[in-house]
């Protein structure tokens, strides 16, 4: 009894493969759009370019979407020089969230600049990177917009946070990096 139920099953299986087989049609496509994109005729013709279609260039002063302010400033030292003298944080004092700008400095500075800003991170302790001053060195005299310079475009060693941190994230790394001058200076 058990061979002829073994059997059975054996050639259900068989027929159900063999009959769902059909070479002379194709398989049916569920959501076809899902990998099959409709394709675009980018450069057609069109009436609102009467010249001929080329990619068009932004119209000037537009700004793109997310809302992203390019930098004025030049990445040079005199672009450096002129940040540190000119830049002002466009935040006032109550849109300033030092709890989250402490952890901001801890996830992307803390690392190497250390938890107190003296120049004695992670990195620095284990010596993978050497020479990082702390904030209170005379010679340094950060500003609010050396600093907002420095992490937009990096400075020597570090290199650019600009794509880590929006601008407001980073005005509020300023200002935490301020706070933390001033704790060493006391």
């Amino acid at each position: 009894m058990k061979s002829v139920f073994k059997i059975v099953v054996v050639l259900m299986v068989f027929a159900s493969v063999v009959s769902c087989q059909k070479n002379s049609r194709p398989n049916y496509q569920f959501m076809p759009n899902m990998y099959e994109p409709v394709s675009y005729e980018a450069y057609q013709e069109s009436d609102a370019f009467p010249g001929g279609v080329e990619a068009q260039l932004p119209a000037e002063g537009s700004i793109p979407r997310g809302g992203h302010m390019p930098f004025e400033i030049a990445n040079t030292n005199d672009g450096y020089q002129l940040a540190k003298s000119s830049l002002m944080s466009p935040l006032d004092s109550t849109q300033i969230d030092r709890l989250r700008a402490g952890q901001l400095y801890d996830i992307y500075c803390g690392i190497c600049h250390g938890k107190k800003g003296d120049g004695k991170g992670t990195l620095v302790k284990r010596e993978k990177i050497l020479g990082v001053p702390s904030y209170d060195d005379a010679g340094r005299a950060i500003t609010q917009g050396s600093i907002y310079h420095t992490i937009y475009y990096g400075k020597n060693a570090m290199g650019s946070y600009a794509n880590q941190l929006n601008e407001e994230e980073r005005w509020q790394v300023v200002n935490y990096v301020l706070e933390l001058k001033a704790d060493l200076e006391k």
